[in-house]
């Protein structure tokens, strides 16, 4: 499993500051991309980041974070949460007990009890996963084969009678054609035909230009590349993604 992206919110510099060296002891599940001291801040953040996992404070300066989750849901799938309160209050808990948050701890915040709940976290994160998305492909290349995970994978161009494979870290000439592919691909994520000459998986994808005939796509670690579509593909991936 992939550590776990995750982004710190607490208003406070000392509590922020004592987690933060805290999760340095948990840096083979986590990878902490930011920490933000309020409201604002963490909203810009999450939407930018799409983190796996929130440290989040109750109460940021004056508004609640429940609120924050609230907005969040209507433009993102909720990432793992784990809530931080200096207060046992019932209407918060019962708040986040809905939100299915993973844990709920309070401040200061004990050693095993933040192992514990990050232990919750990539349990769920485990889980979540589908089993396919967790078991690597194998593609025959001209000398070699080629092993890799669909979350790995941008997409596929059609090459005659093979194919290009375009990764996140390269392109590779596959000796399968793309028909083949797109039979061999069903039910291994969710790798769209969207033309006579490409796959897009679509769970990468971020932007669409539909000027340009280009789509935007960004892995699970953050690396991002961009693709080369039709008009009609640039049209039928942004119908798909508007399913989605």
């Amino acid at each position: 499993m992939n550590r776990l992206k995750t982004i710190v919110v607490e208003d406070e510099r000392l509590p922020r500051l004592s987690l933060l060296a805290k999760l340095e002891e948990h840096r083979q599940l986590l990878d902490v991309v930011d920490d933000c001291d309020s409201y604002e801040t963490a909203l810009e953040s999450i939407l930018r980041h799409r983190p796996d996992l929130l440290f989040l404070d109750i109460q940021l300066g004056g508004r609640d974070s429940i609120s924050l989750l609230e907005e969040l849901r209507h433009t993102i799938p909720l990432p793992y949460v784990i809530f931080t309160t200096a207060y046992s209050d019932r209407e918060y808990l019962m708040s986040a007990i809905k939100l299915s948050a993973v844990d709920y701890l309070l401040k200061p915040v004990g050693k095993a009890e933040l192992a514990h709940a990050i232990a919750k976290a990539a349990d769920r994160a485990r889980s979540a996963a589908p089993q396919e998305m967790r078991e690597k492909l194998s593609f025959r290349l001209v000398n070699s084969k080629l092993f890799l995970l669909p979350g790995d994978i941008a997409g596929f161009k059609a090459e005659g009678n093979y194919s290009t494979l375009v990764s996140f870290d390269g392109e590779y000439l596959v000796l399968e054609s793309l028909l083949s592919l797109e039979r061999r691909l069903q039910g291994r994520g969710r790798f769209l035909r969207v033309d006579r000459s490409t796959i897009v998986n679509v769970e990468m994808v971020c932007s669409i230009d539909l000027a340009q005939h280009s789509c935007i796509l960004k892995s699970a670690n953050g690396r991002m590349l961009e693709m080369s579509l039709s008009s009609h593909g640039a049209c039928a991936l942004a119908a798909a993604m508007e399913s989605v």
